[in-house]
């Protein structure tokens, strides 16, 4: 894919929704941290109806703490892997308050560090509560990436390289969101919406279907 198509991809999901936003609800960077940390292999919807209860009563590193590995577990037993990612948001709560003031950091390194953030949710949290150019590759935008030519990679951190590489600095932004929601609700894994994708003219995907499938 040569980058006058890659610029007509963006330009046209850009015109679609010029201020792409998550679908976590969050205040804070530190809500967006939680949320996202509670977001591996569960859905933005289980999420936001999680952190709806938890938020209110512990939206601190401290409050968090304070509500002891139990009480925590209260709120988000409703959610996939919730054992293993209340103990992981307790240590990454204390981290914050013992290295950080508890205040989410801004690096990379830094974020990384903290127990349950890997690579994506770094990404996720940089681009999303910082305004950093990142793209966290997720299985969503590793899918678009793949099937319409924009950045096809073997793995998620290859096509994270080439999504940063090939995609216009004036897209790169909000990129992580055109490509998460565009993935999500029309180029989905099982039924492609092709017919009525804005880009469907654009994307090098070989199978596209050839009926309208409801977004």
């Amino acid at each position: 894919m040569n980058r006058d198509k890659r610029i007509a991809i963006y330009s046209r999901l850009r015109n679609r929704d010029p201020n792409p936003q998550t679908e976590l609800d969050y205040g804070t960077p530190f809500e967006l941290l939680i949320s996202v940390i509670l977001s591996a292999q569960a859905t933005d919807v289980s999420v936001n109806k999680a952190t709806a209860l938890l938020f209110p009563v512990a939206r601190t590193p401290q409050a968090i703490v304070d509500l002891g590995l139990r009480g925590l577990k209260k709120y988000i037993r409703t959610i996939g892997l919730y054992n293993s990612k209340a103990a992981n948001i307790r240590k990454t709560c204390r981290l914050l308050i013992s290295e950080h003031d508890g205040v989410v950091p801004r690096t990379r390194d830094e974020l990384e560090a903290l127990p349950g953030v890997g690579r994506k949710t770094a990404n996720v949290v940089l681009n999303t509560a910082f305004g950093e150019p990142t793209i966290a590759v997720d299985t969503h935008i590793f899918r678009v990436a793949n099937r319409t030519g924009l950045a096809r990679g073997k793995t998620p951190l290859a096509v994270e390289t080439r999504l940063t590489r090939l995609t216009p600095e004036e897209f790169r932004k909000n990129a992580h969101h055109w490509l998460i929601l565009h993935g999500r609700y029309v180029c989905k894994a099982r039924k492609p919406a092709c017919p009525g994708c804005v880009i469907a003219d654009l994307c090098e995907y070989p199978r596209k279907t050839q009926r309208e499938v409801a977004a």
